[in-house]
C-alpha cells in the first residue's frame, strides 16, 4: 500500500493519496475521502482508468500516483459534454482516440419506417430466446474474427458488456439472429436493464449489403414498440459510417457523445 502526502488546501491537514487494493487508490483528507481512482481490464484486454474528484488538484494528484504504477497504454472513457474531466486527463498527458455518438433510436414502424423491412429470401429472423446456442456462438465467433482481421474489436461502442474469461456471450437470451438454412448469417443484442438498448448489430461479412442488419433492427425495435418502449439507445463510433447511416435512416436522433482517451 503507497501513500503520497500533499497539502490540497482542503483543510490544515496533509491529503493522503493511498492505494486501498488492487488498482483502487483513494484520496484522504484528514481520514475523509475527498477522491477514488480506479483501474479495470475491459474484456478486449485495454486498461482503463477513471477518477471521482471533486477538487483538480485532488485528481491530479491521483492521476499522478495512478500513472506511475500502471502500465502504458492507458485509456479513460468520458462524456464530451464534461468540459472539466475531459480537461483533467488532458493535463495528465491523455489525448483524444475517438468520439462515440449515443442515438436515441424511436422504436414505432410508423416513425421507423421499417414495418415492411423484411430480410432476404432464403433468411428469416429468430426471436431473441429461441436462437440454437451452438449456431449462435459460431456466427459470433466468424464474426468477431472477422473484425479482429479488419478494423479491430477495438472499433466497436466503448462500452460493452463484462464477459467471462474466453466466453464472448453471456446471455444467449438477448439476441436474436438472421437464419439461413444451415447456420446463422447476423445478430443483434438487445439488453433492457435499465433502458433499452441495442449493443450490437453485426452481420457476417460474405452477406453484409443486403438488408440483413435493417431487417435484424427492425425486428428488435418492433418487438420493444409492442413491450410499451417508444425508444432505444445505441452507441456508434463517429467514424463507422455505415452503422450510422443505419441509424440515421430510422430516424435516431444524437442525444450526447463519449470520449475515449488515451495515454
Amino acid at each position: 500500500m503507497n501513500t503520497k502526502p500533499f497539502t490540497s488546501g482542503l483543510s490544515d491537514n496533509a491529503v493522503m493519496i493511498t492505494r486501498v487494493a488492487d488498482r483502487q487508490w483513494h484520496a484522504l483528507d484528514d481520514d475523509l475521502v475527498v477522491g477514488r481512482g480506479h483501474a479495470e481490464h475491459r474484456p478486449d484486454g485495454r486498461l482503463f482508468v477513471s477518477i471521482d474528484a471533486w477538487h483538480d488538484a485532488v485528481f491530479d494528484r491521483l492521476a499522478e500516483a495512478m500513472l506511475a504504477e500502471l502500465p502504458a497504454p492507458l485509456y479513460t472513457l468520458v462524456d464530451e459534454a464534461d468540459v472539466e474531466l475531459t480537461a483533467g486527463w488532458r493535463r495528465a498527458g491523455f489525448t483524444i482516440r475517438r468520439r462515440e455518438w449515443e442515438y436515441v433510436v424511436p422504436t414505432d414502424p410508423r416513425v421507423t419506417g421499417l414495418d415492411e423491412a423484411l430480410p432476404p429470401s432464403g433468411v428469416t429472423i429468430v426471436p431473441a430466446g429461441q436462437a440454437d446456442e451452438g449456431l449462435l456462438r459460431a456466427v459470433d465467433r466468424a464474426i468477431r474474427d472477422e473484425v479482429g482481421a479488419s478494423v479491430g474489436w477495438q472499433s466497436m461502442p466503448a462500452e460493452v458488456i463484462r464477459l467471462p474469461e474466453g466466453d464472448t456471450i453471456v446471455d444467449p437470451s438477448k439476441y436474436a439472429v438472421a437464419a439461413a438454412a444451415d447456420r446463422y448469417l447476423g445478430l443483434i443484442r438487445v439488453v433492457t436493464v435499465n433502458r433499452p438498448r441495442v449493443g450490437l448489430v453485426a452481420v457476417r461479412a460474405g452477406e453484409q449489403r443486403r438488408g440483413i442488419a435493417r431487417a435484424l433492427l427492425g425486428h428488435a425495435l418492433g418487438t420493444l414498440h409492442r413491450s410499451g418502449f417508444a425508444a432505444a439507445w445505441a452507441e456508434v463510433q463517429e467514424s463507422n459510417q455505415a452503422a450510422s447511416a443505419l441509424f440515421e435512416g430510422v430516424g435516431a436522433q444524437p442525444a450526447s457523445s463519449n470520449l475515449e482517451l488515451v495515454r
